[in-house]
């Protein structure tokens, strides 16, 4: 069950971060799931190992708010970087 949660998590967070980021129209459900699943990884990476940012390790620990908010700011640094390396435009 937590693979499910997992795939609709990263979909909720990728697709949201797409949105922001204006990516959207050239992504596709699985780039919204691994763009939002690795994004939640990254966020945790990021905000809580490195700069010790306490709420950021709600990021992909299942479906709460703070886990999609810390995935969606995760999804959109990773957009941030993937556009940057102009693999996404």
């Amino acid at each position: 069950m937590s693979w499910i949660i997992l795939i609709l998590v990263g979909a909720l967070c990728g697709w949201l971060a797409s949105l922001i980021m204006k990516t959207d129209a050239q992504q596709g459900a699985v780039a919204n799931i691994l763009i939002g699943i690795v994004g939640a990884v990254l966020a945790q990476f990021i905000f809580a190992n490195l700069l010790g940012i306490g709420g950021a390790t709600a990021a992909g620990n299942g479906f709460s708010f703070w886990s999609i908010i810390w995935g969606v700011v995760g999804s959109v640094v990773l957009i941030a970087i993937l556009k940057a390396l102009r693999v996404l435009r």
